[in-house]
C-alpha cells in the first residue's frame, strides 16, 4: 500500500528523519513507536504533504506521491488524524464531518451512516458545537472526519494523548474495527503497549532512524523494547 524509501526530512538545520525505509502493507495496522523527538510525527507529516522531504521517495500503491500538495494526497486516499485532534470548535459535529469530505462531490449519506455506526455518540451530538465535546468525543470526531474522505490508508498521530484509560481502550477497539472494515492504518502512539498489541508490523524510531522492526508481538517480547518503552 505505502512504501517509504530513504526518507530524509530537515527542520531548519536539524535532520529530523535520517534516511528511513519501511512499508505499510494493505489492510494491515503498522505502528511507529519511539520517544518524543524521534521523528515519528515528522514522518507522518511528510507522507501527508505537510512537510517537504529533503530526499527519498514516498510511493502509494506504486505511484510516487513525494512532494504532492496535501489536498492531492488526500484525493489519492491518504488521510491524517493529527495529534491533538484539531477539530473546529465553533462548528457542529456534522459540519466537522462534512469538512472531512470537502474534496468529494458525491452523496455523503452512506459515509455519515458509517461514521455514526462506529461512533453512536457523534450521532447523538451531531448538532452540538465540537468545542463542547469531551476529549474522547473530540478524538472520535477527528477519526470520523478523516474517514469521511474514504481513505485507503489512515495515519493517526497519538490518538490516546490526554485521554483516560477507559476511553483509550475504546479508541483502540475502534481502530481495530476500522482496519477490519478494510482501511489500512499507520499509527504513531506513545502508549507502546497498546500500539504493539494491535499492530501487525511495528518499527522503533530513535533520533530519526529505525533501529528495530518486527511483528507487534515480537517487539512486545523484545527485551530492549520492554526496558525502553514498556516499563
Amino acid at each position: 500500500m505505502l512504501r517509504i524509501d530513504e526518507l530524509r526530512v530537515n527542520y531548519g538545520g536539524i535532520e529530523a528523519v535520517k534516511g528511513i525505509t519501511f512499508q505499510v502493507p494493505e489492510r494491515e495496522i503498522v505502528t511507529l513507536i519511539g520517544a518524543n523527538g524521534a521523528g515519528k510525527s515528522t514522518t507522518l507529516r511528510s507522507i501527508a504533504g505537510l512537510v517537504k522531504p529533503a530526499s527519498g521517495r514516498i510511493h502509494l500503491q506504486g505511484d510516487d506521491i513525494t512532494g504532492l500538495s496535501p489536498d492531492r494526497i488526500v484525493s489519492k486516499g491518504v488521510t491524517l488524524v493529527p495529534e491533538g485532534r484539531r477539530v473546529f470548535p465553533d462548528l457542529t459535529v456534522l459540519e466537522n464531518l462534512k469538512i472531512g469530505a470537502y474534496l468529494r462531490k458525491d452523496d455523503l449519506e452512506d459515509d455519515l451512516k458509517w461514521v455514526y455506526d462506529l461512533f453512536p455518540r457523534l450521532k447523538e451530538r451531531s448538532w452540538q458545537a465540537a468545542g463542547t465535546l469531551s476529549g474522547g468525543e473530540q478524538q472520535m470526531l477527528a477519526v470520523g472526519r478523516a474517514l469521511m474522505s474514504r481513505p485507503k490508508i489512515m495515519m493517526m498521530d497519538e490518538p490516546s494523548l490526554g485521554l483516560a484509560p477507559i476511553v483509550v481502550r475504546g479508541i483502540f477497539d475502534i481502530i481495530r474495527e476500522i482496519n477490519r472494515q478494510g482501511v489500512t492504518i499507520l499509527l504513531i502512539e506513545q502508549n507502546a503497549n497498546m500500539a504493539l498489541n494491535i499492530a501487525d508490523t511495528a518499527y522503533v524510531l530513535e533520533t530519526g532512524r529505525i533501529t528495530l522492526s518486527g511483528t507487534g508481538k515480537e517487539l512486545l517480547n523484545n527485551a530492549a523494547v520492554k526496558k525502553a518503552y514498556l516499563g
